[in-house]
């Protein structure tokens, strides 16, 4: 019997051993670092030689640059985008532009040569390099007009970049150590680091901690290999661009006045003598007439003589909306014919002897944001060398015309106009006011977060807009889950509604006032709205009129006041009552 046992004792030994051997092979398996490594350029997604990885502000971006012959090239989009917006790449013609507070550079791609305004340079190499979608920069050239710094390491290409000037925290290594791709022992090596190394510190842990090497790799050591953690500052050595702006001592009284031909210019005589305070006239006298910058004009030089002789500047506005088969996008995006329409505009501003220039280009899609704002500072430029106040007319802001880019035109324009009005308008599906207190005090506390108080005019409507909403039909009321109309309704009786076209046009100041003693109407103010409102039955139409007068304007010209603007603006004169003007000049001064 117990010669039996015997071989099953033996066996069950075995199998512990065997199992012991497992358990001990997957503890060491376990607790041991791997030493496999991953290859850099997987690492950074280099598909080619030529490629090289960008590191900006201790962090891998997902933009590529080029090495060639030794140099780093960035991508466009990546300057535009993170280093410096004020690099503009034409890919219509082949251009790149770089506007700073006194010049304009221009580089014609694959060479290098380039001009400052009008003075030719030379580089010591290509400085723009293309291919079909996009421009590559030469780093070193870049940094000639741009705030950041900068290294370029080899095996793989990289190049590390800083513009961020904040605060960070960097350690020392207490002891040799390797940076892994992520938190673990079994995580792939990068590098190995040496003691005393010094590495910045992304994102501390307890046990693992995020690094970026001096060399911008970015990885995981173990935290207790870190030493005590210190604060630097990075430094930056190039001074800041002074911008200068032409600066009035005085608040702005500007009025637009629309001129449609050559003949309303004579009458500039009757139309100011109906106003009070009056410095600055906006003559809308230039539109885009082409796509290649050419502009019509209807300017006038006796027109500016008697504004001059009456203290008054004249700063003529340049539209984009009279001519529609201009295409505003194809003006603004070619280098060319952007430079062409600023130089018309410059040379009939010395010819007419203007004051400045007001912009106000307007409906513009959201692809042409670049070359809006490209115009702006091109336009700046020449009018400062020639002494002529720019103001640019806006949109209140909304997400919308954020490519207006606002801040960027308060660093290159005088004045930054709000057009504080058309809250609603003709093609709006409901009726509403044109400027609503509520709409203006928003437009100027959103135009606040991007353009000093001290550039900021308010401009305010002399308008109101009559809506009419004129009955087609009486329904019955659709049950829930049914079909449901477009058209506007009112509600009728208890179980029905009224279908009814909305229409409206835009009325001047007396106009209104007759259309409410006509119709024995009855005006009500509204404090939400910061105006009368009044609605009469004429002819089974309704009539809805927020109204616009001097009530109303007194309290946009409080938030003026209140928020110490550089002036206020109007549109239009003629379309205001004589007694508007007392109660501008208590404001505006």
């Amino acid at each position: 019997m117990k010669k039996k046992i015997v071989p099953f004792l033996a066996a069950g030994a075995l199998v512990a051993v065997v199992l012991l051997f497992m358990v001990l092979s997957n503890l060491i398996e376990k607790y041991t670092p791997s030493k496999e490594r991953q290859d850099l350029s997987d690492y950074y997604q280099l598909s080619s030689p030529e490629e090289a990885a960008i590191v900006l502000n201790r962090e891998v971006t997902d933009f590529k640059g080029r090495m060639i012959d030794g140099v780093i090239y960035l991508d466009y989009q990546l300057v535009h985008d993170h280093i410096n917006p004020r690099f503009y790449w034409d890919a219509n013609e082949n251009k790149l532009l770089c506007t700073t507070a006194e010049d304009l550079i221009t580089v014609e791609v694959e060479s290098d040569k380039y001009t400052v305004t009008k003075d030719a340079r030379s580089f010591d190499h290509t400085i723009v390099k293309a291919d079909a979608s996009t421009a590559y920069i030469a780093v070193d050239f870049l940094k000639l007009y741009s705030d950041f710094s900068y290294e370029v390491y080899e095996e793989p290409n990289r190049i590390l970049i800083i513009n961020d000037w904040s605060e960070y925290t960097t350690a020392s290594l207490k002891k040799k150590t390797q940076i892994r791709y992520q938190g673990g022992i079994k995580s792939l090596i990068l590098a190995d680091l040496e003691k005393g190394s010094e590495v910045t510190i992304l994102d501390a842990d307890e046990t693992w901690t995020k690094v970026m090497t001096a060399d911008g790799i970015i990885g995981y050591v173990k935290s207790k290999r870190l030493g005590a953690p210190t604060t630097q500052t990075a430094s930056h050595d190039k001074i800041p661009e002074e911008f200068h702006h032409i600066r009035k001592d005085f608040k702005i009284n500007m009025a637009w006045h629309q001129v449609t031909s050559s003949d309303a210019n004579s009458r500039i005589t009757s139309v100011l003598q109906s106003t009070k305070g009056i410095n600055v006239i906006s003559p809308t006298w230039f539109y885009l007439n082409d796509n290649y910058g050419g502009i019509a004009s209807l300017a006038s030089s006796s027109y500016v003589d008697y504004c001059h002789q009456n203290g008054i500047e004249v700063w003529a506005l340049v539209s984009n909306l009279e001519n529609t088969e201009v295409n505003s996008t194809e003006v603004l995006t070619y280098t060319s014919r952007r430079q062409n329409l600023v130089n018309n505009l410059i040379s009939s501003a010395i010819q007419y002897n203007l004051d400045g220039i007001n912009v106000d280009l307007e409906a513009l899609s959201s692809d042409v944001g670049d070359g809006y704002i490209q115009f702006i500072r091109e336009l700046s430029l020449k009018c400062e060398n020639n002494g002529l106040v720019l103001s640019v007319d806006n949109y209140v802001p909304s997400e919308y015309t954020a490519f207006y880019n606002r801040a960027e035109q308060a660093v290159f324009a005088d004045y930054v106009v709000i057009m504080a009005y058309d809250e609603y308008y003709s093609g709006s599906e409901e009726a509403g006011p044109v400027a609503s207190i509520g709409f203006v005090k928003d437009g100027v506390a959103n135009t606040l977060k991007e353009v000093p108080a001290e550039q900021i005019i308010l401009g305010m409507p002399f308008y109101s807009r009559v809506w009419t909403e004129t009955p087609i039909a009486s329904e019955e009321e659709p049950s829930g889950d049914g079909d449901t109309t477009e058209t506007s309704s009112q509600e009728g009786s208890a179980d029905s509604y009224i279908l009814y076209d909305l229409s409206s046009y835009a009325a001047k100041m007396s106009e209104v006032q007759n259309l409410i003693s006509a119709n024995a109407a009855v005006p009500v103010w509204s404090e939400e709205a910061g105006q009368y409102y009044v609605q009469y039955e004429n002819n089974g139409s309704i009539y809805k009129i927020w109204v616009e007068d001097v009530s109303s304007l007194e309290e946009k010209l409080k938030t003026l006041s209140s928020n110490n603007l550089a002036g206020g603006a109007f549109w239009k004169l003629g379309l205001e009552d004589a007694a508007v003007w007392d109660t501008v000049i208590k404001y505006i001064n």
